[in-house]
């Protein structure tokens, strides 16, 4: 892996070459989402065959993963500010789908649990780099797009991994759906390696940026100071607390509450975190760009307006049954009207609650120089994903087991209603973040 001050000088990539990257790059941020997700859809076999309870589920599929991805991931971005991104990206690929394959092989839940544990520790080496590439590969001006079609990952491999997984688990069992994912990762990761290139960093910024990465300390003492970016770190924290928690969650609800077996939630769920996801991030991205030419304030200001309206649109979707029978008498509580009201409703809050990723992913880019951007990006996942995935997946599967005693079967219902107060948080503090931003700014 060659050192970044060794770096020879390139030429401008083309726009084709930079779509390519962006291309590649989001397919990779999809097979990570594909393998982390997938815990999802799997999630009422895996009770049953290790006999878990919805908290002990809850640890196994956020604490297991979070605890070492997000720890990891601060000394993986320093060592991506000072070598090849694209080899390190390629290394964690591998490894992060090698561990999902090997999930597939547990016979209890300790094996299960230390290999969740192991995808942790790949994936901690695949975001954080390539925010910095995709930094280095588009202007100003068009990043926070660039980085919501990245983000676009995260409902492409979200959907994807609910619908093979939960397709394949109820056809051939939960073993191959994990063992199936993983191969495919570990097929993919030679096509990063061999077709994409890191840029020159800084090449795309106005002013030129020293190709020597600053000691660990300096990236410190530049972004810790800034209330900006723990507004923003603490913003989107307090969002995917319930982002990350209702998306593991989601699949058991439909289940319980909707009556749904395994493979028809496969085919539900995924078409809303498909349709709701790419079109809620591509508009997120989209504003922010365009108001942000106005004011720096747009980047967060954005989701926080989005956060206020997905609130009330997820508890309507959650309990369109009964609005159904309030005005279909004669409709089944479970019937295709009520899901098919669901499944309207429900893209919509999907959609808004990912609209935070372009904006809020390029804000950050923003506040450091350009050899600094891994490891800083690296520090705001740890913030995000620690408190988003440690906390939400456990979240809400504790809180629906301290209430099963009141709502039996409903209480993960009730769970998820009490989530939503994390997204009404995330939009306080990202509209905090909006009056400081300007100030922190780094062009």
């Amino acid at each position: 892996m060659n050192q970044v001050r060794v770096a020879a000088p390139q030429q401008a990539a083309s726009p084709a070459y930079r779509y390519y990257v962006l291309a590649v790059l989001t397919l990779i941020y999809m097979l990570n989402f594909l393998d982390r997700q997938i815990i999802g859809i799997l999630a009422t076999p895996l009770k049953d065959e290790f006999e878990l309870s919805d908290s002990r589920f809850g640890l196994m599929g956020g604490l297991a993963f979070a605890l070492l991805y997000s720890s990891l991931a601060i000394p993986i971005a320093w060592a991506a500010d000072r070598f090849s991104r694209v080899w390190i990206m390629t290394i964690a690929l591998t490894i992060w789908s090698g561990f999902t394959a090997l999930c597939g092989l547990a016979g209890s839940f300790t094996q299960l649990f230390l290999c969740r544990m192991g995808v942790g520790i790949g994936e901690a080496g695949g975001v954080a780099p390539a925010y910095s590439l995709i930094a280095d590969s588009f202007p100003k001006s068009q990043r926070a797009r660039a980085m919501a079609v990245y983000a676009f990952g995260i409902p492409l491999g979200t959907a994807a991994g609910t619908l093979v997984g939960g397709l394949l688990a109820a056809t051939y069992g939960w073993r191959v759906a994990f063992v199936t994912v993983g191969l495919l990762g570990v097929i993919v990761a030679p096509l990063l390696r061999l077709s994409v290139r890191d840029p020159e960093r800084g090449a795309m910024d106005e002013h030129a940026a020293p190709k020597e990465a600053p000691p660990f300390r300096d990236v410190l003492r530049t972004v810790l100071p800034k209330r900006s970016f723990w507004l923003l770190s603490f913003g989107a924290a307090s969002s995917s607390v319930c982002g990350y928690g209702v998306a593991a969650w989601l699949p058991s609800f439909f289940m319980r509450s909707f009556e749904l077996s395994l493979a028809q939630t496969a085919w539900y769920y995924s078409g809303i975190s498909l349709v709701g996801g790419v079109v809620g991030i591509w508009l997120g991205g989209a504003i922010a760009d365009r108001l942000g030419r106005l004011s720096k304030a747009a980047y967060p200001l954005t989701p926080a307006i989005a956060f206020l309206i997905s609130v009330p649109c997820f508890l309507l979707g959650m309990n369109s049954a009964r609005l159904i029978q309030t005005f279909f008498p004669d409709a089944g509580a479970n019937g295709w009207q009520a899901l098919a009201m669901a499944f309207v409703v429900f893209v919509v809050p999907t959609g808004l609650n990912l609209a935070w990723l372009g904006p809020v992913t390029a804000a950050v880019q923003q506040l450091v120089p350009a050899p600094m951007r891994t490891t800083a990006s690296a520090l705001f996942l740890l913030i995000n994903n620690l408190l988003g995935i440690a906390v939400g997946v456990f979240y809400f599967g504790w809180m629906s087991d301290l209430l099963r005693p009141t709502f039996g079967e409903e209480s993960l219902r009730w769970s998820i209603y009490t989530g939503m107060a994390f997204y009404m948080l995330s939009s306080f503090l990202l509209y905090r973040a909006s009056r400081t931003l300007q100030h922190d700014w780094v062009d």
